[in-house]
């Protein structure tokens, strides 16, 4: 076939080179810059048998226009993944914010070998070895794939703004909308429109899908820090001192709600640890600080890990270090956001990190919290890539 792979830059050019190795005719353009790939013009004066786009394309773009509907890049990877031997159990895990966290988790669950593909790295289990770090775009699920099948393992994998759908079961982290595509999509929407091509879904709290689709909640309940879980014949608890915060519950009972599915008592999450930048707490002498800098820091996760603080080093000093660090991010972080942020927690000093600001990067804003802060707690919500 003759393809047109539209945007290089989030994982076009990977996509391309694949469907090139399966024998297809590619063009590639760069939509967003301009820089690679065949001119807007030229490929406007060419046919096309297909063509892929992401789902943050304006669909309003002239090529789209011309040559549209598009597959999205999703769909192609997936058709990329399926054309050769699917690695298995394959889980695809998408959502606004607790994909990585979900992500870990469920890998320390799996035996045998496997790869978890995340935005803080792709790692070989069960060596936790840690491969290389790109992108969570589709795409990236290439090369991802290509190394589980390798070594004959498990693939967990975090992608963003939906699934290929190629997965033994897909899992939604958080029903949180935000547009995309100049404002012309819905993120959940898109989402949701993918995951219902999946084999089985497993949903958190708030949202709902027809089809095979599986609420966490209905296997897994929490008791303070002890979690039930009940599927299939797999019955037990677990406890775990992190159940008790919002913002690893969730990813913890997707977890355990995933494993179980799978036929895999979750039980072993008794042991899991915090991730860095998802509420790890550290002690530096008199200073407590608590880590809560990721790509999914939004209001929320900011009041909580100011909550947490307190609760472990008390209602001392508490300086906030806050910002965006990395503008490539899908869901930003607004200065309103910041702003409210700011107000619910009543830090006692403030470092802002981002353009603008004195603090460009958050080891810059750590720097500056920990002058002005000999004792008492700080906390990390910057919106970084990890």
């Amino acid at each position: 076939m003759q393809i047109l792979v539209l945007d290089t830059i989030h994982g076009g050019a990977e996509l391309a080179r694949a469907l090139r190795g399966s024998g297809h005719q590619v063009d590639e353009v760069d939509v967003y810059r301009g820089k690679a790939g065949i001119p807007v013009e030229e490929a406007l004066e060419r046919s096309y048998d297909l063509v892929t786009a992401p789902v943050h394309l304006d669909p309003a773009h002239p090529l789209l226009q011309r040559h549209g509907p598009a597959v999205s890049h999703h769909e192609m990877v997936g058709w990329v993944i399926r054309g050769r031997r699917t690695p298995h159990p394959f889980i695809e895990i998408t959502g606004a914010r607790g994909k990585t966290t979900t992500a870990h988790a469920l890998a320390s669950l799996l035996p045998g070998p496997g790869i978890l593909h995340t935005s803080t790295g792709t790692y070989r289990y069960p060596e936790r070895e840690r491969l290389w770090k790109r992108s969570i775009t589709p795409a990236s699920l290439i090369p991802a794939a290509h190394e589980a099948r390798r070594i004959g393992g498990w693939l967990i994998a975090e992608e963003s703004l939906g699934v290929t759908g190629a997965g033994d079961v897909a899992v939604l982290t958080s029903p949180e909308d935000y547009p995309v595509a100049a404002g012309r999509k819905h993120a959940i929407t898109e989402k949701c429109r993918q995951l219902a091509r999946a084999r089985i879904v497993v949903l958190p709290p708030g949202i709902d899908l027809p089809g095979r689709a599986v609420a966490a909640g209905d296997i897994v309940s929490f008791d303070g820090p002890v979690c039930r879980y009940a599927w299939g014949g797999i019955t037990g608890t677990f406890e775990n001192p992190l159940c008790i915060l919002k913002g690893y519950r969730t990813p913890l009972a997707l977890a355990a709600a995933t494993a179980c599915v799978l036929g895999i008592d979750p039980a072993p999450l008794a042991g899991f640890a915090a991730l860095p930048g998802r509420m790890a707490s550290r002690r530096e002498g008199n200073l407590l600080i608590v880590d809560n800098a990721n790509s999914g820091t939004n209001v929320e996760t900011t009041v909580e890990a100011a909550r947490y603080a307190r609760a472990l080093a008390g209602n001392g000093t508490l300086t906030l270090v806050i910002g965006e660090e990395a503008r490539a991010i899908c869901e930003g972080f607004s200065p309103e956001d910041i702003a409210r942020a700011v107000s619910a927690v009543g830090p006692k000093a403030t470092v802002y990190v981002g353009e603008g600001h004195e603090a460009a990067t958050l080891d810059e804003g750590l720097t500056q919290a920990r002058s002005i802060t000999p004792a008492g707690s700080i906390v990390l919500a910057v919106k970084t890539w990890r």
